[in-house]
């Protein structure tokens, strides 16, 4: 018979159990983590939302995330809505919550459950610190739900990422193209959009 060792006691388990959207969605329902409470599920793993300094959100941030909000009537005129810090359930294991999502219909279509893939047209991700958390981890997630149209605003470099055409089982986006200053950028819906400027994100 094997003896259990010190080491053996304190070591930390080789292997995670990827937690599935259901089991979150059911912690949150018994009250195991608060609604509402900065975390997102990512790859099965439940990680603290980068706001820009670890805890709460800057300035820079949030002032980029308002900008967002004037967009909603234009979203709206085209049948959709436009949703902010919002989760979007992507069954297995992910449930991130980007920054912006152009959602089609009515916001009462989704009085009982998130917008999932088939139901968004653009996720928006305002970057700062989680810069390289949103070009790998973030890309490869939203390409592998086959999400139309990802859009990083980067704050670092002062301009707007837009990545389309989704490679779904390479995980990448197979067109990228940046905008700055004056240059528009088209914010999709279906085959309608949103036309903005690069500067009216960034400044």
């Amino acid at each position: 018979m094997r003896t259990l060792s010190l080491h053996d006691a304190v070591s930390p388990p080789t292997e995670l159990v990827s937690l599935t959207v259901e089991q979150y969605h059911r912690m949150l329902a018994t009250g195991v983590l608060d609604d509402g409470e900065p975390i997102e599920l990512l790859d099965g793993v439940l990680v603290p939302k980068d706001r820009g300094d670890g805890v709460t959100m800057n300035p820079q941030h949030r002032l980029a995330v308002s900008r967002l909000m004037s967009l909603g009537p234009r979203v709206e005129a085209l049948g959709g809505h436009l949703q902010l810090q919002s989760p979007l359930t992507l069954e297995p294991f992910q449930e991130p919550e980007p920054d912006g999502m152009l959602v089609h219909g009515r916001p009462e279509r989704y009085v009982d459950r998130h917008p999932g893939a088939a139901d968004v047209g653009c996720v928006i991700e305002v970057s700062s610190s989680s810069l390289e958390r949103d070009r790998t981890t973030k890309q490869r997630i939203y390409a592998q739900a086959g999400i139309a149209q990802y859009v990083i605003v980067n704050l670092v470099d002062r301009r707007v990422e837009v990545y389309e055409e989704p490679k779904p089982d390479a995980g990448h986006y197979g067109v990228v193209r940046l905008a700055g200053g004056e240059e528009s950028v088209r914010l999709r819906l279906g085959r309608a959009g949103v036309d903005v400027r690069a500067s009216d994100l960034l400044d």
